[in-house]
């Protein structure tokens, strides 16, 4: 299906935008008639030749954002053992933005940058195209920072997490998270509003100009970047020292003083590590763009662009495939799954009968509804809660 998605947009593309053949064919006649172009327009020109190779990119991470957060999504949506329910409540949240990334964003700037014929001015698709990028972006940040607290408070105040973190208040930190965006992002929608939009063919995006508006610009990241990074290096920093003592006084106490595996340190830093990596080289082009009013060079606008978007197939490794009760709850259902569709081909692979697979389901419905106490939504948590009851 991919293959196929792809072969059309080079079609389309070929038809409709000077790259490859056509722009060499543009630059032989051009030549030929003694025209000289400009160096925005040269700069275009070359930025059109690299599409096809920016498509295939964008192209091929959209598929693994969609694959991965829709096997996410199918795992959540069932009880998995030592999550609680509000737990799975913000991972659906995070899984949701994430996977708008690969199924809105992506297709929508993709078949904008092929079909439409960009001139210099407003243009009203285009803002409302940026505005649904700017949205998604935003959004998947504040889903990062809230399930940051959400594992702050369960670890730091498990007896009070219940009282703390009710359905009532989680779903309305939820609300803000997919609510405040849109309210605050408004303005780049407007055609005719506070801040200027344009086609970029460097990154194949609509991108607010931020230099038309640098004060909405620097309150942009004031409002999204900066707070989201402040909650999110917080709790993960508290929990990782907080994992480390509890750690160094489990060694005090076992036989032989023996090593035990950072487990934190193994969650805890690549999560923090992606996060700056994929939003900081994001953030600080806004900022130059901003503050300078010059763009960066076309790759590094490219990768700065379309970075964040990797970080919704890297959360599904680090908030669940590296979480053990997840691994096996996607092992059973995809289990469930073969042998419903091809029980003789699952049989000869090794996988359970339908009786056992039923009765392994049974045990851990009944574990998960003993685990429905403050547990966190990572296997960093997990690991704290564990460790504490260990001691005891």
């Amino acid at each position: 299906m991919a293959g196929s998605f792809l072969q059309v947009l080079f079609q389309a593309h070929a038809n409709l935008t000077p790259s490859g053949a056509h722009l060499a064919a543009a630059a032989v006649a051009a030549e030929e008639e003694n025209v000289t172009w400009s160096p925005v327009e040269q700069q275009r020109l070359l930025e059109l030749g690299h599409r096809p190779l920016k498509i295939a990119i964008i192209t091929a991470l959209g598929v693994l954002i969609t694959l991965g957060n829709a096997a996410v999504a199918l795992v959540i949506a069932s009880s998995v053992s030592g999550w609680s329910r509000i737990s799975r409540l913000f991972l659906l949240s995070l899984t949701g933005a994430d996977a708008a990334f690969g199924l809105v964003v992506m297709p929508l700037n993709l078949c904008v940058s092929l079909l439409k014929d960009y001139r210099d001015g407003p243009d009203p698709l285009c803002h409302v195209v940026a505005f649904v990028n700017s949205t998604v972006y935003a959004t998947c940040m504040y889903s990062l920072a809230a399930i940051s607290a959400e594992r702050y408070v369960a670890v730091f105040f498990p007896l009070k997490y219940a009282s703390v973190l009710t359905r009532g208040r989680a779903l309305r930190v939820i609300a803000f998270a997919w609510l405040f965006p849109p309210v605050l992002l408004l303005p780049i929608s407007l055609p005719r509003g506070i801040i200027e939009v344009h086609f970029s063919t460097a990154s194949l995006v609509c991108n607010p100009s931020y230099a038309s508006n640098v004060a909405y610009s620097l309150a942009l990241t004031a409002f999204i970047f900066f707070p989201c990074a402040s909650v999110m290096t917080f709790a993960n920093l508290r929990l990782w020292f907080a994992a480390k003592r509890q750690r160094v006084k489990l060694q005090r106490h076992a036989a032989g003083g023996r090593c035990r595996p950072d487990a934190a340190a193994r969650v805890l830093v690549p999560v923090l590590t992606v996060y700056y990596t994929c939003w900081t080289p994001c953030m600080v082009t806004i900022l130059y763009n901003a503050i300078s009013g010059s763009r960066v060079p076309e790759w590094v606008e490219f990768v700065a662009v379309w970075l964040p978007t990797s970080n919704g197939f890297l959360n599904c490794i680090f908030y669940f495939w590296m979480n053990r009760s997840f691994q096996q709850k996607f092992r059973l259902l995809g289990q469930r799954l073969c042998l419903s569709l091809c029980p003789e081909v699952a049989q000869a692979l090794g996988c359970m009968v339908p009786t056992a697979l039923h009765a392994m389901a049974g045990l851990w419905d009944d574990n998960n509804c003993l685990q429905e106490r403050s547990t966190s939504v990572s296997s960093t948590c997990t690991l704290l809660t564990r460790a504490t009851e260990t001691h005891t």
